[in-house]
């Protein structure tokens, strides 16, 4: 029998420790060393005699392969029957990944996946749910699951269950195609003496479902909480044993959410799935443009359209601006879904090179939607709503625009205008406004929106407000 051993690690970062520190060495607390029982490695065994039993069922083993032996294809993904959460996940869940989806509480996590695998009728499906009872998860199925023909499929078992060891007995049983595990936070092992949701709990759990995950095959979700500063609770190693990290998005109190990836070992980290949050669940927005721009009955002014890409998709979002004299002597600068200090540099070109006074204002700067958005090519837009408050002048309903905006004023080239243009054009706008040097591949195309090809932004101010 092996013996138990007891280590010390800090509460605040995870830095173990043979004995007691005063001062943790990794993050510079003081007094976070805490003591901790490690018991023989069960987990670990467990683990593995869960993974034989599902690869002796499918037939399969690991066995070490030449680097040249191994076929040399695409490995077939999941699909989730979800549009939104397969382009996040990079086209669907690959097997043997281990997924962690994290999100402020209430958002919607366990709605989603719920609803998703609800979805997945052909696939035996294992739910462990140490948060809710079986009776909770049956009235949210009901409720979502009202217009779904699948819903009364027999592949999907709940187990409400904290112990990890508990929980892999019922894997070698029910030798399931999916797991799902809600949350990693309340799931505590009996190797670790300590509480579930401590540093200790949360990634020996982890460690012990990626070994499961990558032996059998299965592939494995689990959902996280966040901290109040926003970052995902627990161990920062959780984030790096885990294949991919997906941060569900969102106010409470609006119907938008947005699933973004934000690590993703299988796909690409920038793309983004939209869905809107209704009485049965939340439904995928297949085109984000018609959410993202209000319809004004009336053009006022301070607001401009720009043709954004994130990730593979385009669209279209609105950005608002409001400038105002300051009331007090320090003049406000605020921003909604945009980087405050690209805001502050635009400004800065705006003053500098344009010429407009700038310093005594109240600048305040919005993206309509509750959407966060880091394309540069959303510098022009940003520019003509704060001139276009500024003035008090709207700018012309039918146009839109794409660039950034250089320090000296130039208006540089973005990628993928193609796509720009055809999503402004594919929305009825009549005139989109985009750098000159991006005109280079579009001689020879034929758009029905009017290019207007710019290189400072003087021009584009011009083509503008005439």
């Amino acid at each position: 029998m092996a013996k138990d051993k007891t280590a010390y690690v800090c509460s605040n970062c995870g830095q173990e420790s043979t004995k007691w520190i005063g001062k943790c060495p990794s993050c510079g607390q003081w007094n976070t060393f805490k003591e901790i029982r490690i018991a023989a490695d069960t987990g670990t065994m467990a683990a593995q005699s869960a993974a034989q039993s599902v690869r002796t069922a499918r037939g399969s083993s690991n066995q070490p392969m030449r680097l040249r032996d191994i076929p040399n294809r695409d490995e077939a993904r999941i699909d989730t029957h979800d549009g939104e959460l397969n382009r996040v996940l990079g086209g669907g869940l690959v097997p043997g990944s281990i997924i962690l989806l994290g999100g402020e509480p209430g958002i919607g996590k366990s709605t989603l996946t719920l609803q998703t695998i609800l979805n997945m009728p052909e696939k035996q499906i294992l739910y462990v749910s140490g948060e809710e009872s079986a009776h909770q998860l049956k009235m949210r199925a009901e409720r979502i699951g009202k217009q779904m023909p699948s819903f009364s499929h027999d592949n999907l078992l709940i187990l409400t269950e904290t112990s990890l060891e508990a929980i892999f007995a019922h894997i070698r049983e029910v030798k399931p195609e999916l797991v799902i595990v809600d949350s990693i936070q309340t799931i505590a092992t009996e190797d670790v003496d300590s509480s579930p949701g401590s540093l200790s709990q949360v990634r020996e759990c982890a460690s012990a479902l990626l070994r499961f995950a990558k032996s059998s095959g299965v592939p494995v979700v689990l959902i996280g909480h966040i901290t109040k500063e926003g970052s995902l609770a627990g161990p920062k190693i959780l984030e790096h044993i885990v294949d991919a990290v997906i941060q569900f998005e969102g106010d409470q109190h609006h119907i938008y959410r947005i699933l973004r990836s934000i690590k993703n070992r299988f796909g690409s980290t920038s793309e983004l799935g939209i869905y809107e949050m209704q009485h049965n669940g939340l439904r995928q927005v297949s085109n984000p443009s018609e959410l993202l721009l209000a319809q004004h009955q009336e053009d006022l002014s301070g607001i401009a359209i720009s043709s954004a890409i994130e990730g593979l998709r385009p669209f279209l979002v609105e950005t608002q601006a409001l400038v105002s004299s300051a009331a007090y002597g320090t003049p406000q600068r605020s921003a909604t879904g945009f980087d405050q200090r690209r805001l502050n540099m635009l400004l800065a070109v705006l003053e500098k090179r344009v010429g407009f006074k700038l310093m005594q204002k109240d600048v305040f700067l919005n993206i309509a939607g509750g959407l966060r958005v880091t394309d540069l090519a959303m510098d022009l837009s940003v520019i003509a709503a704060v001139l276009s408050s500024n003035v008090d002048t709207p700018i012309e309903s039918g146009w839109c625009m794409a660039g950034e905006v250089g320090l000296s004023g130039e208006v540089r080239p973005v990628s993928r205008i193609e796509q720009r243009i055809a999503e402004a054009e594919k929305l009825g706008f009549n005139h989109i406004i985009i750098p000159k040097y991006n005109m280079q591949g579009l001689a020879h195309r034929h758009f029905q929106i009017e290019l207007h090809p710019v290189r400072k932004v003087e021009e584009a101010l011009r083509a503008l407000f005439g």
